[in-house]
């Protein structure tokens, strides 16, 4: 084992100390199971020589009759200890992973959104629920076969010693090259698990995004790409499963060898005329059968060993996500209610994934309740914007951007986030009723009545009210049982409840029908009345009422002003203007 694999073994059984009381039941469970095996096979020594080889008829009478309760005594304290040491292993493996689980939930969701953007959901999942799955298999079924076969080997050898210390030591001498296999293999197994990982990732992302995106699948018909696709990665996957098995088939067959060699030559020295007469009938038997009876576990050690490799190496990829720095928020001022005040001075921002910046030296300044848009190409670096006021990506200059005269980066991150609410063109619904998903993050209920004119503000009462469950029907996985235009009038609707002083409309309403738009449009003019408000949009009839306009382009502002101040200009936004409403002139 090597130093890394033995830093991640510790640190795995620290996890396990946890709940250590009931770790040493099981291994109390085990040691009781295997001793209880040993001591029947080295019964059989008296059972033979007194019970039917003895010349005294008493003493063969007597050890007949005791045999049986003694078998029954052995076969009831085997099944006893048989119970506490796999009740107690299972209950420390399933709290081991149930914690490393929750642990590695909670610290994907406090992870900065480029880890998110470096990484599909579907390797991530994979983690949470395949690799943990490894784990426990080490732990449960590993640490049952390590103990419990290995203290069989040891008593059987420790019986087979006081039987003939000089025959046993023969057993002795194949253990430095069962060792040595043992060391090879674990380096294979390592690397095999490893890929195994890896695979299993494919697996599971080639399937999630087939269930994701079947209806684009089915309209481009698509399914012969998948399908291939998958066969690749299921395939690989495959392979090294196949490759996993091989080595741990070789590696067990060449132990039996040894082992089995040690016994021919055992035999051959018992066969011997100096031995025949120095051994009795009942030793010659439990010997033999405490040889035989090490095959088996000696077959199953080696083979844990995969296991345990299997295990190490998912904890191993659990750890490096474990030990990735979690978001950054350094921030100590509080803020209940901001005045609404941002100021972006000189920003450049480039994204990790790229190396072009997406925004260029840009200025800008947003006054306490104004209503401003955001305009221009797709990739101008509009969102953007957006991503970085709640602090979704951290920018180099902390001075670069100002709430209320302060820099992002000095308040804290869960009260800067409670200052704006964003409804973005992808809005995110929660497997959870249509309430839920519209009162998410609210600390506290909130009067049903109350709720009721929020959703019809948002217009989300016009098709709630018809439900057979109102409020309380389920939206399904990711709204799927909803339209589009009523997903996003649920967002809508979550963002009056938040009733956060800056609001961040990313083509809140692009989703819906003109008619649905004019009236959403008029509860947002509300709405934006006591708040700072910023509009991204593509349709500028959705924007002609902003108090300013600013058309971004490569990351800069190029021009600015009001609706009419720009089409005067005949610039940039006239251009866009004359465009959407069909003007060739």
């Amino acid at each position: 084992m090597g130093s890394t694999s033995s830093s991640h073994f510790k640190r795995l059984l620290a996890y396990i100390k946890k709940f250590k009381t009931v770790a040493i039941f099981s291994v109390v469970g085990m040691l009781g199971y295997s001793a209880m095996d040993a001591l029947f096979i080295q019964l059989m020594q008296p059972f033979i020589d007194l019970g039917l080889s003895g010349d005294n008829d008493t003493i063969k009478s007597e050890t007949l009759l005791y045999a049986p309760i003694i078998v029954m005594v052995l076969v009831f304290f085997r099944g006893f200890f048989n119970f506490i040491s796999s009740y107690c292993l299972s209950y420390v493996g399933s709290q081991v992973v149930k914690t490393l689980r929750q642990e590695l939930f909670e610290h994907m969701l406090h992870l900065p959104v480029t880890f998110h953007d470096k990484h599909s959901s579907g390797s991530l999942i994979s983690k949470i629920t395949f690799d943990t799955e490894q784990v426990q298999q080490a732990i449960t079924k590993g640490m049952l076969i390590l103990v419990r076969e290995g203290a069989f080997v040891l008593f059987l050898l420790t019986g087979m010693f006081y039987i003939s210390w000089q025959l046993s030591l023969i057993f002795l001498f194949i253990m430095p090259l069962v060792a040595l296999i043992v060391s090879i293999v674990s380096k294979r197994f390592r690397k095999i698990s490893t890929n195994i990982q890896t695979a299993m990732g494919d697996v599971t992302r080639c399937s999630e995004q087939m269930l994701k995106g079947h209806k684009v699948i089915h309209n481009f018909a698509g399914q012969k790409i998948e399908i291939e696709s998958f066969a690749q990665v299921n395939n690989k996957n495959r392979q090294q499963r196949v490759k996993m098995d091989a080595t741990k088939a070789l590696s067990v067959s060449i132990i039996q060898l040894l082992a089995a060699s040690s016994m021919a030559i055992i035999l051959y020295l018992m066969a011997q005329p100096s031995m025949i007469n120095s051994i009795t009938a009942g030793s010659f038997t439990a010997l033999l059968t405490s040889m035989m009876m090490m095959l088996r576990p000696l077959k199953q050690l080696a083979n844990v060993n995969s296991d345990f490799q299997r295990g190490l190496s998912a904890a191993q990829s659990i750890f490096e996500i474990l030990d990735l720095a979690i978001e950054k928020d350094t921030g100590t001022k509080k803020i209940d209610k901001a005045k609404g005040l941002i100021e972006i001075k000189n920003l450049t921002f480039n994204y990790p994934t790229k190396e072009a910046p997406v925004l260029n030296q840009l200025n800008l300044t947003i006054q306490p309740g104004e209503n401003i848009a955001l305009v221009g190409r797709s990739g101008s670096g509009k969102s953007t914007i957006s991503n970085l006021l709640p602090r979704f990506y951290d920018v180099d200059l902390s001075n670069s951007i100002l709430l209320d005269s302060m820099p992002l980066t000095d308040y804290k991150l869960k009260d800067l986030r409670a200052q704006f609410s964003v409804v973005s063109q992808q809005v995110v619904l929660f497997n959870d009723t249509i309430k839920n998903n519209i009162c998410y993050g609210l600390q506290g209920d909130m009067p049903e009545q109350t709720l009721i004119e929020i959703c019809k503000k948002a217009h989300v009462w016009e098709f709630v009210k018809d439900l057979p469950q109102g409020l309380d029907t389920m939206a399904g996985e990711d709204g799927v049982t909803l339209s589009g235009g009523q997903r996003q009038r649920i967002a809508i609707a979550r963002a009056l409840v938040k009733d956060a002083p800056i609001l961040i409309l990313d083509e809140a309403t692009s989703a819906l029908d003109t008619e649905s738009e004019k009236l959403i449009q008029q509860a947002l003019t509300e709405l934006m009345q006591d708040k700072t408000s910023i509009v991204i949009a593509h349709r500028l009839s959705t924007i002609e009422s902003s108090d300013q306009i600013y058309v971004i382009d490569a990351g800069k502002v190029i021009e600015n002003g009001t609706h009419s101040e720009l089409l005067s200009q005949d610039g940039a936004y006239a251009a866009l203007s004359k465009i959407q409403s069909g003007d060739k002139k």
